[in-house]
């Protein structure tokens, strides 16, 4: 099957979206699919006001539709809610092609953080229900989520669920760190959506450890010297982290998933979070760890499980898994069936 993704979140963004459209397509690629991306590029790109680090590409939609003609898929996936995805579902409502879409991030609340004015949080709703009114299926990463977002009139909604790369993410030394235990760490981006003051500022025993970069840095380091901040760590470094921490702690109350959570499982390491959607989801209460709207009950909880259980309980967990539930959902397109499309001139970058 050609399989064509669309998504303004590519290299070289370092997230949760990437990370999951990567190692999926890696996935269908070894059953044989032909995944391709229809992303920016090398075109030139603009920061997201009020949250810079993620730089946006703007195309049309006949420009979409060239990347569309010459891949021919037999399916299209939207995976964001930017300017490519909005020109490449333009350009499919015109054609009567249809298509999936994701939803990875809860774009609304993110902007009502960074936006605090009245009204804000409600109109990001609206756009975002516009914006998948049309899709076939609207693909959530947990059944929370999915629940969440048919109460708020979303089409569709169904849950496809993440996975972990156990050659990677497994059990081994715990001697990274020479603090006092017990070591509890955090690990993504370090930015006012991860409400990682609600961790930092507990009166708990041992060492608190942030892995990771962002524009709330300076403010925390500040607030509290206590803390150890590590800066980014990736592959290897991540899994020695991860694997010598006595409990991960999950603090965020707004993603839709939170890949790094089974990654610690993977490792042996429980995990401490909120009781909110989507950490229900994904975290064993008592067996790969705790959830509870009090966090530091959560880490007390979560520092007495077995690791050897925790680990086993990641592997609920597989990219393969993942795969299985994307090509699932996908909605699958009758070329026969559509209209003739319009002639257009060649694609002006290439599919990736």
């Amino acid at each position: 099957m050609r399989i064509l993704i669309a998504t303004d979140a590519w290299r070289p963004q370092v997230n949760g979206v990437v990370r999951t459209l990567e190692r999926t397509s890696l996935a269908l690629k070894e059953r044989g699919h032909d995944v391709r991306f229809l992303s920016g590029g090398d075109r030139r790109t603009w920061p997201l006001p009020f949250y810079p680090e993620i730089r946006l590409t703007f195309l049309t939609p006949d420009e979409a539709g060239a990347q569309i003609n010459d891949a021919r898929p037999d399916a299209i996936y939207i995976a964001t809610e930017g300017p490519i995805g909005w020109a490449t579902r333009r350009w499919c409502l015109r054609n009567e092609v249809p298509f999936t879409t994701g939803f990875h991030t809860k774009l609304a609340d993110y902007t009502a953080l960074r936006i605090p004015v009245p009204g804000v949080a409600q109109a990001s709703w609206r756009f975002l229900r516009q914006f998948h009114k049309p899709s076939r299926c609207v693909l959530t990463p947990t059944r929370s989520i999915a629940e969440e977002l048919t109460g708020r009139g979303f089409p569709n909604a169904k849950s496809w669920t993440r996975g972990v790369d156990h050659d990677l993410f497994k059990p081994g030394p715990r001697d990274h760190f020479d603090l006092p235990r017990p070591i509890m760490l955090v690990a993504g981006r370090v930015a006012p959506e991860k409400n990682l003051e609600a961790f930092l500022k507990l009166d708990l025993p041992g060492t608190k450890v942030v892995v990771g970069d962002g524009p709330s840095l300076p403010i925390l380091k500040r607030r509290y010297p206590a803390a150890h901040f590590t800066g980014y760590a990736f592959d290897r470094e991540l899994v020695r982290m991860l694997q010598s921490a006595d409990v991960f702690v999950f603090p965020s109350r707004t993603d839709t998933f939170g890949l790094v959570m089974i990654e610690a499982m993977a490792c042996g390491t429980p995990v401490a979070a909120f009781a909110v959607p989507s950490p229900v989801d994904v975290v064993a209460e008592g067996v790969s760890g705790a959830v509870d709207n009090d966090l530091g009950k959560a880490i007390g909880r979560a520092l007495h499980l077995d690791r050897g259980i925790v680990h086993r309980y990641s592997q609920n967990f597989t990219w393969a898994a993942t795969a299985d539930l994307f090509e699932r959902h996908l909605v699958k397109i009758n070329w026969s069936a559509s209209p003739p499309l319009p002639r257009t001139s060649p694609s002006p970058f290439p599919l990736r």
